[in-house]
């Protein structure tokens, strides 16, 4: 049997305009500027510069009175003009905003891909026409690093059922072969020993490159590995050979595709939002001019908000074009005031951060780096968490000591010997330099890394170690000996 009940819930949900305002917080400068511009063509009601005329308000001040009558009150109630179940645009859109919705307005000169260039150099050998279609087929297979992943298996059924192209395992590992000779060395090829042989057999022979075509061919594990004694023993060769011989192999590029992909990628041009100076001992802190637009309410468009109030017609044209006039001047008035709202949380933040780091960005030691969570900061500036995490991640401040990503000085603590407080960062840094320095004949173990921060003060189990050296990208000892 069915019941009934009636459930009471207290929700908080955020508003249009308060998406919006998080989203003006997260965005970087260069964003920002782009989606400041974008407001400014969308909204005619907004103008970017100083008001000229100081007898002009700001303030949207409008009623239009249904009797007819030309009194104008403070704030003109479009409400009046809907029925009950109509809502306005203008308040329940949200115009959210994301990195994700960036428009690239920056010319880019328009290169041929990776393919397309791989393909053009096709045209350099003698193929039949099938053979033609195939290398085709095998380029436009070829991932942005240069590699095949499929199987030669598996590309002859898709030529069959793609294609219509009946050929046979042998023919592909055929045409395959003339693929793999175009530049760059190593494109085509199946997996990563195949292409270190590429690009060896491509290379003018030497007695340092045949012993690496021996090593890569024939003992790639223990290459990998870095078994130097085993590879010793078993190729029967000296210390300055194998040296010779990986030296060669270290030549080689990993990626074939990666240089061609990098050399077409736009980089993107870092812009701080702030900027830390050093005057007399003391911090100053300033935010980014272009994070401070000067922006203002077009004086035409609110005369002519008032000349429409004023007048008797009562018309539905009327009404509507009252009701746009009023939507762009909220609007306008609303970016506006959320830019304000915008600087003060910018600066508010990193004024919090740079108090709460100052010993940092005075001697610029990453020793002096305190213990920073978000809730310290929030706590300080009576803030929410996500509102310093949007500031964190995506700000960049310039110091003394180079431009850095706020979110670098936000780390856990750990204890030392004697008791205090240490940032992870410190750890991290001592761990680097140890790392560093050690004789990379016999490179230094986890365990053995974490005895030598245990005694520097550190109190650190091997597994923290592990979870710091893979952080920091450090690789395991054995992959980190040489032959010296």
């Amino acid at each position: 049997m069915l019941k009934q009940s009636l459930q009471q819930k207290l929700q908080q949900k955020l508003s249009p305009q308060q998406i919006q305002l998080m989203k003006l917080i997260q965005l970087p400068t260069q964003a920002f500027e782009q989606k400041l511009a974008y407001e400014i063509e969308e909204n005619p009601a907004l103008e970017s510069g100083k008001e000229n005329n100081d007898d002009f308000s700001n303030d949207i001040t409008d009623e239009y009175d249904d009797s007819g009558s030309d009194t104008i009150e403070t704030e003109i109630n479009i409400d009046d003009y809907l029925s009950d179940d109509e809502i306005p645009n203008y308040k329940i859109q949200s115009n959210n905003y994301s990195s994700d919705d960036d428009e690239n307005r920056i010319p880019y000169s328009a290169g041929i891909s990776f393919n397309q260039f791989l393909l053009s150099q096709l045209n350099t050998f003698k193929l039949s026409d099938q053979e033609t279609q195939i290398a085709e087929f095998l380029v436009g297979n070829i991932d942005g690093n240069g590699y095949i992943r499929r199987s030669i298996e598996d590309i002859v059924d898709d030529l069959a059922f793609s294609e219509n192209i009946y050929t046979t395992e042998d023919e592909i590992e055929k045409v395959l072969k003339i693929v793999q000779q175009i530049d760059p060395p190593g494109v085509g090829a199946r997996n990563l020993k195949e292409n270190l042989l590429i690009q060896l057999n491509q290379k003018k022979v030497t007695p340092e490159r045949k012993i690496a075509i021996e090593i890569i061919d024939n003992s790639f594990d223990l290459f990998v590995k870095k078994h130097h004694n085993k590879l010793l023993q078993k190729l029967n060769i000296s210390k300055e050979n194998l040296k010779g011989a990986i030296g060669e192999i270290e030549k080689l590029n990993p990626k074939p595709g990666g240089a061609y992909s990098n050399s077409n990628s736009n980089v993107e041009q870092i812009v701080p939002d702030f900027t830390i100076k050093i005057n007399e001992g003391n911090l100053d802190l300033t935010l980014n001019a272009r994070n401070a637009p000067e922006l203002h309410i077009s004086k035409d468009y609110n005369d002519m908000l008032h000349g429409y109030a004023k007048s008797k017609d009562k018309s539905k044209t009327h009404k509507d074009a009252i009701m746009f006039i009023k939507q762009k001047l909220d609007a306008a008035k609303w970016f506006i005031d959320a830019i304000k709202q915008r600087q003060q949380t910018l600066l508010l933040t990193m004024n919090a951060i740079m108090q709460y780091q100052k010993e940092y960005f005075l001697t610029g030691d990453e020793r002096n780096l305190k213990p920073m969570i978000l809730k310290n900061i929030a706590d300080n500036i009576d803030m929410d968490i996500s509102t310093i995490s949007r500031v964190a991640n995506s700000k960049y401040v310039d110091t003394p000591y180079g431009t850095k990503l706020l979110k670098e000085f936000f780390s856990e603590s750990m204890k030392n010997k004697k008791g205090e407080d240490i940032s992870t960062k410190e750890i991290k840094k001592i761990l680097q330099t140890v790392v560093k320095n050690e004789d990379k004949k016999i490179p230094l173990t986890d365990e053995k890394l974490s005895l030598i921060l245990k005694e520097k003060g550190y109190l650190i189990a091997r597994r923290t170690v592990a979870k710091y050296r893979e952080q920091l990208d450090i690789p395991v000892a054995r992959l980190r000996k040489e032959i010296l």
